[in-house]
């Protein structure tokens, strides 16, 4: 339990110390923001600052610290260093990294941003990576609502019923992506989604409660592995928490809420601010999944099987359940479906502005938006009939990969900009070594042993390290930016 309220009070003094250090590197001034300049009253619009926190943190959190963190609670409490760590000194420093950049740049996506400060090359890489990475997460964040939908209308009802199809509830959520995906950002996401956020929260804090009043004990952290299939701990679990720690999703959503700040100065609140936020709720759950579940030998053995047998969304229901019960789970219920399914469609939003950026159309046009936004909620609806598990590890890597790639964007924009850039630089070569030791790793990708995997993922990662102080700092120095 001491570690646990250790890692709590680290993250809340990360985001005073750590985030203010983070903020005066980028240097914020007063000159006029997209949605001050631009406003087209569709996806350039200016918004309160504690709404863009509250729609920021539900963009980049839906099951992504409920999932990841209980996933990644089947090592043990050995999570919790990863997950304050990475929020502090990667995922909290890449959001606000993409947030700023996406300002100072009329508000592009994290497609362009690469191909501003890495080149054409890259640029359609991530072009093409993001697309499919934010379609998957859209999918990814329609099934899981529908499943526990169905999973809670099953409880109270007998007999199979469309109400209990779970098919049924994933159109039903794809309908709705595809309204919020097509409508201005503040019809529905700025009114609707800051009470969503606000449940989010509410909800983890039932959780955190529910532990302690029912006699839980959150275990002490120790760097020994409590996997009862004996996965390692590097590199899957930094891979399987993912949006609890750094997340490449969130390069996506950040230039939504970038486009909607009066003010430069509000990115440390509405971006470092939403992942610091995340980073606690995904210790918590990540503590109630030690928590709450046997282990025998030293191993997360009943969390492990309660996540084989039920599944994810079995194992929410089952940890609210245990926890906090009666209203309280219903809030609960409402925070774990509501919350993705917000995630799931800003997900498709972005998708649909990553492609108007890269063939540069009109998104005034209706017919225009249609366009774009119909195949990709049909592709959706495809990837949604494959397996699940199969599609959060794949979701998991190209997630971290992301990361990787945005966070080298960073460091490159501020090596320009005459700034601080070692700030990215450390998190960007310690992802690389992470996204290429589980590609090479991971049996849905090479399957080589850790013997090869290990020496392999870092050598990669000293060699991106290599190319990037080749290109800047070893490099030509005339075309540095003006500060």
């Amino acid at each position: 339990m001491v570690s646990f309220i250790v890692c709590l009070t680290v993250l809340i003094i990360g985001y005073f110390t750590y985030g203010k250090v983070a903020e005066k590197v980028y240097g914020p001034d007063e000159r006029e923001t997209p949605a001050v300049r631009i406003n087209d009253g569709l996806d350039y619009v200016v918004m309160p600052k504690w709404k863009l926190f509250l729609i920021q943190l539900l963009n980049i959190a839906g099951l992504g610290p409920i999932f990841g963190a209980l996933a990644g609670a089947e090592w043990g409490p050995a999570v919790f260093l990863w997950i304050t760590l990475g929020t502090i000194f990667g995922g909290a420093v890449h959001d606000l990294g993409v947030g700023f950049m996406s300002m100072r740049h009329d508000g592009l996506s994290i497609s362009e941003l690469t191909g501003m400060y890495l080149g054409n090359i890259m640029k359609q890489v991530m072009r093409v990576f993001s697309v499919i990475l934010l379609v998957m997460v859209g999918t990814v964040f329609a099934v899981g609502p529908a499943a526990l939908i169905a999973l809670l209308i099953g409880k109270q009802i007998d007999g199979d019923s469309i109400w209990t199809n779970t098919y049924f509830w994933l159109a039903v959520v794809l309908i709705y992506y595809f309204i919020a995906t097509f409508v201005p950002i503040d019809k529905i996401i700025g009114n609707l989604y800051p009470v969503f956020g606000v449940c989010l929260i509410i909800m983890a804090l039932g959780v955190s409660v529910g532990i302690f009043t029912h006699g839980y004990t959150i275990p002490e952290i120790t760097l020994r592995s409590m996997h009862p299939a004996g996965t390692p701990i590097w590199p899957v679990m930094f891979v399987t928490v993912a949006c609890g720690a750094i997340s490449g999703f969130h390069a996506t959503q950040s230039p939504l809420m970038a486009r909607c700040c009066e003010t430069e100065k509000e990115a440390h609140f509405v971006f470092y601010g939403a992942m610091v936020c995340e980073g606690i709720i995904a210790l918590i759950w990540a503590a109630a999944g030690c928590a709450v579940y046997a282990r025998t030998g030293g191993l997360m053995t009943g969390l492990f099987q309660i996540m084989n047998d039920q599944g994810q969304a079995g194992t929410v229901y089952d940890v609210c359940a245990k926890t906090m019960g009666g209203a309280g789970i219903v809030l609960a219920m409402i925070g774990v479906i509501a919350c993705p399914i917000t995630s799931g469609d800003t997900s498709f939003r972005a998708a649909r502005l990553v492609i108007a950026d890269w063939f540069k159309l009109d998104q005034d046009s209706y017919k225009v938006r249609l366009a774009v936004t119909l195949p990709l909620l049909t592709a959706g609806a495809l990837i949604s009939q494959l397996n699940y598990d199969v599609v959060w590890r794949y979701f998991s890597w190209s997630n971290q990969t992301l990361a990787m790639i945005a966070l080298w964007t960073i460091a490159m924009y501020l090596y320009k900009n005459h700034r601080f850039y070692w700030m990215a630089v450390i998190p960007a070569t310690f992802m690389s070594a992470v996204s290429v030791t589980y590609f090479c790793f991971a049996k849905e990708c090479l399957g080589l042993s850790t013997a090869i995997s290990y020496p392999v993922g870092i050598v990669v990662a000293l060699i991106f390290l290599g190319i990037f102080l080749s290109k800047s700092v070893f490099g030509r120095k005339d075309d540095r930016l003006a500060a």
